[in-house]
């Protein structure tokens, strides 16, 4: 057993884990781990901010499926990772975040940038862990990958004391490799009363959430929807677990991100055998309401989850995959392969009566015409990523998925400014995929110093910006407050051109303000970011008041009515 710098070892454990890049800022105290990285196979990417790398390595991650990696010195850096942290930890996504930290005889005597990083964040990761060996390094960074991608995956902080960095251990990456990972299989009596409950049903649906996608279970999805004939809907999160051209997609039930048809296939079904989903509450809106006239298959990798929101008439724990491959070989048994029904004719009428208009030809433009060009003018292999506010709630409205892992939204913690840095990491994971993000004019501001990250690695995608000049969620949650505060960027004299600062990074772009317009600037920026390998942004000035759809008609309320009780029904007639 060779004697070697414990960060030598730690960066053999990162490559042997698969990892080919990492995302940070380097820093006095986690230059010994930047010394490692320098003679290794994995690329630095050097981000403007950490919470920038931290989004980034989520969106590695969420494009690869392997475990993200961010890097960062002690104190702020830390401190700044902890927005993607929580990203990270409610979408289940698995990245580790490497932070230095001072010597550890002078943490307790408040040295330079020395903060408790650990405790810090401890509620917004799996494990978060400060080293106080040099010989535990490369067993805690194996750990680290395990924990990230058990059960149900989830972030890692660990935190590397400078001394203890400098140090050595006895280490052979001949001799060690990646820990196994436990893969969770049903129960058959669970599996088999699950095809009972399913066979018993008259209007059952498959409720894919974005445990589908993570544990690559989209075929074993599609094989058993495909036998007996179960309509599949999606969460947000699990957007491109089934594709929408299938003839037994049934749309999308919810609060905000729905489809006014999914809403009503949801509300007629009687049985919802919901597979890696979270029941979150922008789902599920009135739990009364969700729940009333149906009965629940809850399967999960996480026994804990199984009745965190309502008790289901059945749990099933257990990876998504086995178990969805296990109830297809039971229903193979139990029945042939059946044809569509009544119920499965039903859902396709619904899906022809009750569509969303996005044909205007209105000035200023309405925000689902943006989608519709979207749609048509970028095939099904392109990758779009969004983050929070309307114009995420149009996208899950009306953007259509056909792929796991082609639609990448940050669904629960919801931080603006994800998408740029995010789509960095899609891109860098795959250079040869059409990345398109989707981003408000606020949110863009969050994080747009990352532009100059894209500019000087020559990581190319196109920003289609949705820009409203308004905090537009927020405006539009105001209105029963009957104020429309705080809530105005309209940019006039003296504010953001985002053309001109998109140029101060030397970056094209182009402002559209007629509906005609917008199919020939997504070419010209689609070609102009492969061309010059930049990113390439195309502002859409859309109708200032625009409302998304979504729970109780806001526009119709005049009276006061208490936010959470407003949002604590779905409009499902919409």
């Amino acid at each position: 057993m060779n004697r070697v710098p414990c960060m030598r070892a730690a960066v053999e454990v990162i490559a042997s884990e698969g990892v080919d890049t990492v995302f940070g800022i380097p820093g006095a105290a986690i230059l010994p781990f930047y010394a490692a990285l320098l003679d290794s196979p994995i690329r630095h990417i050097t981000v403007r901010h950490e919470e920038g790398g931290t989004h980034a390595a989520d969106g590695w991650a969420r494009a690869t499926g392997n475990v993200g990696i961010c890097v960062g010195t002690s104190g702020p850096a830390g401190t700044n990772m902890i927005t993607g942290l929580y990203t990270a930890l409610a979408d289940s996504i698995p990245i580790i975040c490497v932070t230095g930290q001072a010597e550890r005889a002078k943490l307790h005597q408040e040295a330079f940038q020395a903060v408790d990083i650990v405790e810090i964040a401890k509620p917004v990761t799996k494990w978060a862990v400060q080293v106080k060996e040099s010989a535990q390094v490369p067993w805690v960074f194996r750990e680290a990958f395990r924990v990230a991608r058990s059960g149900r995956p989830g972030p890692v902080l660990i935190d590397l004391p400078i001394d203890v960095q400098r140090g050595t251990c006895l280490y052979d990456p001949a001799l060690d490799g990646p820990l196994p990972v436990e893969v969770p299989q049903p129960r058959q009596q669970a599996v088999q009363a699950a095809i009972e409950m399913l066979l018993a049903a008259e209007r059952p649906l498959i409720l894919a959430g974005g445990g589908v996608i993570i544990a690559e279970a989209a075929d074993e999805l599609r094989a058993l929807a495909a036998h007996l004939q179960v309509p599949v809907q999606v969460t947000l999160m699990g957007k491109g677990a089934f594709p929408e051209d299938d003839p037994l997609f049934a749309g999308m039930a919810g609060l905000q991100t729905q489809t006014r048809w999914g809403n009503a296939a949801f509300l007629e079904s009687d049985l919802v055998l919901a597979v890696g989903a979270r029941f979150g509450d922008r789902h599920t809106g009135d739990l009364e309401t969700y729940r009333r006239g149906r009965r629940f298959i809850h399967v999960d990798i996480e026994p804990t989850q199984i009745g965190k929101v309502f008790e289901p008439d059945l749990g099933v724990v257990g990876h998504a995959r086995p178990v969805l491959a296990a109830m297809a070989a039971e229903a193979q048994v139990r029945t042939r392969r059946r044809k569509p029904g009544k119920w499965v004719k039903r859902v396709g009428e619904l899906r022809r009566s009750l569509p969303r208009r996005d044909d205007f030809e209105e000035v200023p433009i309405k925000p689902p015409r943006v989608y519709r060009e979207l749609n048509e003018f970028y095939g099904p292999e392109t990758t779009f990523v969004t983050a929070i506010g309307l114009y995420q709630i149009w996208s899950g409205q009306f953007q259509r998925t056909y792929l796991p892992r082609h639609y990448l939204v940050c669904g629960q913690a919801g931080p603006l400014g994800w998408e740029v840095p995010a789509a960095i990491g899609v891109k860098t994971a795959h250079p040869d995929r059409q990345v398109v993000v989707v981003a408000g004019d606020y949110s863009f501001q969050f994080l747009m110093e990352e532009i100059a990250v894209a500019a000087q690695y020559n990581i190319p995608f196109v920003i289609v910006m949705v820009n409203n000049e308004y905090l537009g969620l927020i405006r539009q949650a105001e209105i029963p407050y009957d104020m429309n505060y705080a809530v105005d960027l309209h940019y006039g004299e003296g504010g953001i051109d985002h053309v001109k600062l998109m140029d101060a990074f030397g970056c094209p772009a182009r402002r559209v303000e007629a509906p005609g317009d917008i199919r020939d600037a997504l070419a010209w920026a689609t070609a102009e970011s492969e061309r010059q390998r930049l990113p390439v942004l195309v502002e859409v000035m859309v109708e200032r008041e625009a409302n998304a759809a979504m729970g109780p008609s806001l526009d119709a309320i005049k009276e006061f009515e208490p936010l959470p009780e407003l949002v604590s029904a779905i409009d499902w007639s919409d």
